[in-house]
């Protein structure tokens, strides 16, 4: 991987929720050398409240957040993504598009928090289970020695850090 910041793209189905909250994680742990992105397969075209209330809740920033198509990361002249990792299983098993420059892919499948249905705690519960999943994961690859690692070293310990559990701490895959 070239010193240039990576780029990182999240999928999910209706980009509204966990793809919205991932995009915002690796932009903060990965600190200026990753780029975080996410798109939907069938977009919602709007950002679950609840996402925005959770990252608020942390101070992360929610302007310029939206739903949108993966098209958008596919079409000639789009940023090359240097990895693309699914959060939803329903995401996974759909057909992708043809990503330029072959990113490094895994699945990351997290329960989705937008389908809880319950009292606001419980609702609000399932988003920050959610919001710790994610950034548990995302603090171990942000961690990852980029520049010392192979191609296939990179995608055997991103795939690693997609079966990372809910209650698994920092470590337990690198």
């Amino acid at each position: 991987m070239s010193g240039e910041p990576l780029n990182v793209l999240f999928l999910c189905t209706g980009n509204s929720a966990r793809s919205i909250i991932a995009e915002r994680l690796v932009e903060r742990w990965g600190a200026g050398k990753i780029n975080g992105f996410s798109a939907g397969s069938h977009p919602k075209g709007e950002v679950h409240p609840l996402v925005l209330r959770t990252l608020e809740e942390v101070g992360l920033p929610t302007e310029g957040l939206r739903s949108k198509s993966w098209d958008e990361f596919a079409e000639p002249g789009a940023a090359a993504m240097d990895f693309v990792f699914t959060v939803c299983d329903d995401a996974a098993g759909e057909a992708c598009p043809v990503w330029p420059g072959q990113p490094v892919t895994a699945h990351w499948g997290v329960p989705d928090p937008a389908g809880v249905v319950g009292s606001e705690l419980e609702r609000m519960t399932a988003f920050r289970d959610a919001f710790r999943m994610l950034e548990t994961r995302i603090k171990l690859f942000a961690s990852l020695p980029f520049g010392k690692l192979e191609r296939a070293s990179l995608a055997r310990r991103a795939q690693e850090i997609g079966r990372i559990g809910p209650n698994e701490g920092e470590g337990s895959a690198a």
